[in-house]
């Protein structure tokens, strides 16, 4: 059976970074899912941290519309993410209160009506395709496994908001990650934090903290900022009027707003590893202060074959989004995605623009969004980019500032 997999698509994004919303560049993906057998999105189809569910279903209507009509009677596969884990949640409460539930396996098929009612409105908006909702993951084959991949932030080494909240979570509860050996470990440290990120975005906008913007703003500085084009080079300060300066007349400069800016950065990247030190000795690590493109493609890819080798999932093809980082790429060492116990890990990229990540140059980015998987009834998974040939003005949302 022929599957494409596709994740991380945002929908309802507030900051208009979820691609396939724009009818023009979902048309790449419609195209492409005419010779396959079945569609898995493979979690975060919406987003729910930026506000409530209403809001987020609604974007998303025209996108499944759309779908339906495309895969007509087709398999339509579902998984939720940490973003929509909220979908889910329905169906995973209802069992919690259960006498004497089955343990959580690595697959659990449903019907759309099982899990939540925002997933059975989603199955109606996307008839005639047959929908199935999977968690947390899927065997597409016998050897490939699929899951969103956001139990990995609990061995991951960079520092971001989610790490730190499910370490805090580990910490709390004296379950530390070395330990865990099932889904119902992670489960027991990432809903928590799911549930009360959801909850606040439940009926109102979230600030930036939640909706990730600050987070955004925060890797930008610490990267280096947004590059200023020459003719802003004088910029950096204002001056006030010699009426107003000291006594001697002279005219007095005091840092403008781009240099304000930049004090504030170079004190932020001062600070970073005294924090991160910091939540290593409070028992939230380990942590490195390293953000680079490499060391995130690396902490992503560890953190993922930790929890491939936790799961059993010995050495399957294991499929995941989460990092929206695509590969491996031509020009990736393949060792890299190889795990311990022989896992062979390959990432869908994602459907969202984040300008922090990209160049000019068309696909030049492994982060650059329009990403898939398709597998096929034998050999191994391969990585698809329907949007390389997009010019970064064509996927450039109008309304993407923050995030470059």
């Amino acid at each position: 059976m022929r599957t494409l997999i596709v994740s991380d698509l945002h929908l309802g994004s507030l900051s208009g970074a979820d691609l396939l919303r724009r009818p023009e560049l979902r048309a790449s993906l419609l195209s492409a899912i005419e010779d396959v057998d079945r569609l898995v999105l493979l979690g975060d189809v919406l987003e729910l941290r930026h506000g409530p569910v209403r809001e987020a279903l609604s974007a998303a209507q025209p996108f499944f519309e759309d779908l339906g009509r495309a895969l007509g009677e087709r398999e339509l596969v579902i998984l939720a993410g940490n973003h929509d884990h909220a979908l889910v949640e329905p169906w995973l409460a209802r069992r919690g209160a259960e006498e004497d539930p089955a343990p959580l396996g690595l697959e659990q098929l449903l019907e759309p009506r099982e899990a939540s009612v925002a997933y059975e409105r989603i199955a109606r908006w996307a008839s005639p395709a047959q929908v199935q909702i999977a968690y947390p993951g899927l065997w597409v084959r016998p050897d490939v496994y699929a899951t969103h991949g956001h139990y990995l932030d609990c061995h991951l080494t960079v520092p971001t908001l989610e790490r730190l909240s499910v370490g805090a979570m580990s910490r709390l509860l004296g379950r530390p990650a070395s330990g865990f050996h099932s889904v119902a470990d992670y489960e027991a440290m990432g809903a928590p934090v799911f549930a009360w990120r959801d909850a606040v975005a439940r009926d109102t906008h979230t600030g930036n903290a939640l909706n990730g913007l600050a987070t955004v703003s925060a890797w930008s500085a610490l990267r280096g900022g947004p590059r200023r084009p020459p003719e802003s080079a004088g910029a950096s300060e204002s001056v006030i009027p010699a009426s107003a300066a000291a006594p001697n007349g002279r005219a007095q400069r005091r840092p403008g707003r781009p240099a304000l800016r930049e004090l504030r950065r170079r004190a932020l990247v001062a600070a970073f590893p005294l924090a991160v030190a910091a939540l290593n000795r409070a028992g939230l690590g380990p942590l490195r202060a390293e953000i680079s493109t490499e060391e995130l493609r690396s902490a992503g890819l560890r953190a993922m074959d930790e929890v491939a080798a936790r799961l059993g999932l010995g050495d399957a093809h294991v499929v995941f989004g989460h990092t929206h980082r695509a590969g491996p790429l031509p020009a990736d060492e393949a060792g890299e995605w190889r795990g311990r116990d022989g896992a062979r890990l390959i990432n869908t990229g994602s459907w969202t623009y984040a300008g922090i990540f990209l160049t000019d140059t068309p696909g030049e980015s492994p982060y650059w969004p329009g990403s898939a998987v398709l597998v096929e009834d034998t050999g191994p998974p391969r990585v698809l980019r329907l949007l390389q040939e997009r010019s970064r003005a064509e996927i450039r949302p109008p309304r993407v500032a923050t995030a470059g």
